[in-house]
């Protein structure tokens, strides 16, 4: 089904749901990151990019004067979840479960900016894998935030949308994240990977165009499900707080790999590999954006490489099931290969030949089922726009 017609479908859907036409369709896409794993929250930098998955909501602000009642009501197409109801006015942290969580996150990081929101309704409809590391959450809360950015006339830029989504992120929903979704979700362009610096916010868009170059980029979507909201991400990112502390920086975008030396005789080992890989991580990011610009997309297989040796070894955030993609796609065609994502399952990527990438996917299908594991999606994904208002 084409964007117009998803579009269309779920409009009628939302009038057969709540009995009048919505005021309009937003979307948001997800994200695949290229690289720059776990840099975000220590003010470095990401290089991710939107994808064509999309999560797309139909809103409805209720009343004739748009404020006549306080009420919430979501549904999403997904599952057999039913009907979610929630008061605009008793919404709290922690008060939310399940995917609701997140639209409504997003109501109360808008009250904490004094923006008054009135009761609507919303469905949601998402086509982002869920649990598999492409932030089919933050797609959720970057369509909601432009949806109700338009609607209540809050005039946030996107920018601001950023950070009140980032807040909901870690204030409502629980989830100690940094900045890179959101940015890539609300700043995305098609053709074009993010160049995020996550101290100041500032982008560039840096070509990422694998086809031109006769290239795929392979998502393998493991089937392990993840969660961001989990001690395994909490704790990492707390070891990257104790490193910049220990080392007397701001954030460990003040380390250099130069650094490094001097910083083993300071932290414990299990710190000091934490703090290596973001660091070095970093480095690899600058050196990716400088190759896409200079060389093309056919020359950072290396980099991919050795980003997932870094997650693997030093920041321990990879699985057997990742290891497993990443091995068997390398050993197959792939120029690189990397998980991507906050780890501990989700989805790894590919650079492919277009001319190996049947015989890629064969060969992880065939590794998965000899290792007893669930069957992976593999799927391609390019650059895609960010958020949007489609009708």
């Amino acid at each position: 089904m084409n964007t117009t017609a998803r579009t269309g479908a779920l409009a009628d859907r939302f009038e057969a749901t709540f009995g009048m036409e919505p005021h309009g369709v937003w979307a948001a896409p997800g994200r695949v990151n290229l690289i720059g794993e776990h840099t975000d929250y220590n003010e470095g930098f990401v290089l991710p990019f939107a994808i064509d998955n999309r999560a797309r909501t139909a809103i409805r602000l209720r009343g004739g004067s748009l404020r006549e009642d306080s009420r919430i009501r979501l549904l999403s197409t997904y599952g057999n979840q039913g009907l979610v109801e929630a008061d605009t006015a008793a919404l709290a942290p922690g008060a939310v479960k399940g995917w609701a969580k997140y639209p409504l996150g997003v109501v109360w990081a808008l009250q904490q900016r004094g923006i008054d929101v009135p009761g609507f309704d919303l469905l949601l409809d998402s086509d982002v894998p869920l649990g598999a590391g492409l932030s089919s959450s933050h797609a959720i809360e970057c369509a909601v935030v432009t949806a109700l950015n338009e609607l209540t006339g809050a005039g946030l830029t996107a920018e601001e949308m950023v950070e009140l989504t980032h807040n909901a992120e870690n204030a409502f929903v629980g989830a100690p994240t940094g900045i890179m979704d959101q940015s890539a979700s609300l700043r995305g362009a098609r053709g074009h990977a993010v160049f995020l610096d996550c101290r100041d916010q500032s982008v560039e868009l840096v070509p990422f165009r694998a086809q031109d170059a006769g290239l795929v980029l392979l998502v393998i979507d493991t089937k392990v499900a993840h969660s961001h909201a989990d001690g395994g991400y909490a704790s990492r990112r707390a070891s990257c707080e104790l490193g910049a502390e220990v080392l007397d920086v701001k954030a460990l975008r003040d380390v250099a790999v130069a650094d490094l030396e001097e910083a083993s005789g300071l932290l414990d080992p299990m710190t000091l590999r934490r703090v290596r890989h973001v660091v070095t991580e970093n480095a690899r990011v600058l050196q990716a954006v400088d190759t896409l610009r200079s060389q093309g997309p056919a020359r950072i297989g290396h980099l991919l490489d050795a980003s997932h040796a870094s997650m693997r070894d030093d920041f321990e955030i990879s699985c057997p099931e990742l290891d497993l993609a990443v091995d068997a796609a390398r050993s197959h065609g792939a120029i690189g290969a990397r998980m991507t994502g906050g780890g501990f399952g989700g989805s790894a990527i590919a650079l492919t030949p277009v001319g190996d990438e049947q015989q890629v996917r064969d060969a992880v299908v065939r590794a998965f089922a000899e290792a007893g594991f669930t069957a992976p999606d593999i799927f391609t994904v390019t650059p895609a726009a960010g958020a949007e208002r489609l009708s």
